[in-house]
């Protein structure tokens, strides 16, 4: 009998550890990567500072480097994402405030719209200012990352989920 007992325990254990590595590696895969080009002058940014280049209040890297925003289509996790932690909108809100910063001239395009995360990662290897988020999972050698608030994707304290 307390063998029998010992056996459960032990697997209800196991389906226990099991669930808490599941759930790292859900945390680790649901955070969103903010990826720029490799020659973007910026490592590190505040989840203040990527609202600012979000919101286009920030338009430059550089005197010589624009900012390009690159941001996926409706309907998709990452667009949602952005949407709710940087823009605080609904997508109609997204679309008229785009529409008024450039009527006012506050800015001369919207953000370029990219239909999946391999074309954002292939845009942002070659557009010198080029800046997009993409699921932690999607991150492949030679992207450069950006730390917010000190923290990469997938460390504990990371803001964008």
């Amino acid at each position: 009998m307390k063998h029998k007992t010992f056996v459960v325990v032990l697997a209800a254990v196991g389906i226990l550890l099991a669930g808490v590595a599941e759930t790292g590696a859900q945390t680790k895969a649901s955070d969103m990567a903010v990826i720029v080009n490799p020659s973007t002058p910026v490592s590190d940014l505040s989840l203040a500072e990527v609202r600012k280049v979000f919101r286009g209040d920030r338009q430059y890297w550089t005197k010589d480097v624009p900012v390009v925003l690159l941001i996926r289509a409706p309907q998709s996790r990452e667009r949602s994402v952005i949407l709710k932690t940087l823009y605080g909108m609904s997508e109609s809100q997204f679309k008229q405030y785009w529409i008024a910063k450039i009527f006012r001239a506050e800015a001369t395009t919207a953000p370029k719209i990219v239909y999946s995360n391999d074309m954002a990662t292939e845009l942002i290897s070659v557009i010198p200012g080029a800046i997009a988020f993409i699921p932690q999972s999607d991150v492949k050698d030679g992207l450069k990352v950006l730390k917010i608030d000190g923290h990469m994707p997938g460390e504990p304290g990371y803001p964008l989920k």
